[in-house]
């Protein structure tokens, strides 16, 4: 199945809730010296160009990086990831227009060090030229059209032995819930040590509810789930929400997440429902 683009979805609400996560285990692997890597399983792009035909398309920026670019920060979230996300959006845009939004690869690329690991893999050949035309020169960067769970069994365990490994599946078949499950089985028997966070859309409730029972009865000993829900739940086609579970998360992420979704859903204009829960912690 290779009709699915995110350049049709790039900056909407979940996106940010993604990429806020995702900037918040980054920056948190980044205390330590010692180099890490970052292994994206379903690339995409890499860059997106708002004006473009697909996201001008739905428009769904609009209502999610396009609120958001151009408010103050409170001070208090000013060096966490929210301060670190706007910042590099706005170094992205430096006319101060909202024209480009960068997808988790590109956010990594910009985020991490010299010494530190990008991989990165994707399987639909116009996103993969366009990914490997923007990050193939980067130093310590490997870029494959493979398969998602065929890289994690290429390329896990990184040498560093450190990392972030983001699983974000676009799910429009009903089987890609159970290839993340199978596929974070592989992952982890490879590189237990390594921190996960799996993106997920909240589409109807049961199936989602069932789905983080499945990942929550994985061998792991420490999963974070955090999720927002703009709209009630509904039994449509169309998301109502989104969430990350993140195995292994940083000590720091909890706090952080319960610091700024409020602010996000004021911002965003919806006080829907958000819920940062330890579903399994650490002994």
């Amino acid at each position: 199945m290779l009709s699915y683009r995110h350049s049709f979805h790039a900056g909407n609400f979940a996106d940010v809730l993604k990429h806020l996560v995702q900037v918040a285990i980054l920056e948190y692997l980044k205390r330590k010296d010692k180099p890490f890597c970052y292994h994206d399983t379903h690339s995409g792009a890499g860059l997106y160009s708002l004006s473009g035909e697909h996201a001008s398309k739905t428009g769904e920026y609009q209502s999610g990086i396009g609120l958001l670019f151009n408010q103050a920060v409170p001070t208090a979230l000013e060096d966490g990831p929210v301060g670190r996300y706007l910042r590099l959006l706005h170094q992205l845009n430096p006319d101060g227009a909202l024209e480009f939004y960068p997808g988790s690869p590109s956010i990594a690329a910009q985020l991490l060090r010299p010494q530190d690991a990008l991989q990165l893999t994707e399987l639909h050949p116009t996103d993969y030229g366009l990914l490997s035309q923007h990050l193939g020169k980067r130093k310590h960067s490997r870029i494959e059209k493979m398969d998602a769970w065929a890289g994690i069994k290429a390329m896990l365990p990184p040498l560093a032995r450190r990392g972030l490994v983001l699983i974000d599946p676009p799910y429009e078949l009903s089987h890609e819930y159970d290839d993340v499950v199978k596929g974070l089985q592989l992952a982890l028997q490879r590189f237990a040590t390594g921190c996960y966070a799996i993106w997920y859309p909240v589409i109807d409730r049961a199936h989602i509810e069932r789905f983080v029972a499945q990942v929550a009865a994985l061998p792991v000993t420490d999963l974070l789930r955090i999720e927002w829900c703009p709209k009630a739940d509904s039994t449509g086609f169309g998301m109502t929400g989104s969430g990350m579970l993140v195995i292994n998360p940083p000590y720091l992420l909890a706090e952080q997440c319960r610091a700024f979704l409020p602010w996000l859903q004021q911002q965003l204009g919806d006080a829907g429902p958000a819920q940062v829960t330890q579903l399994i912690a650490e002994a």
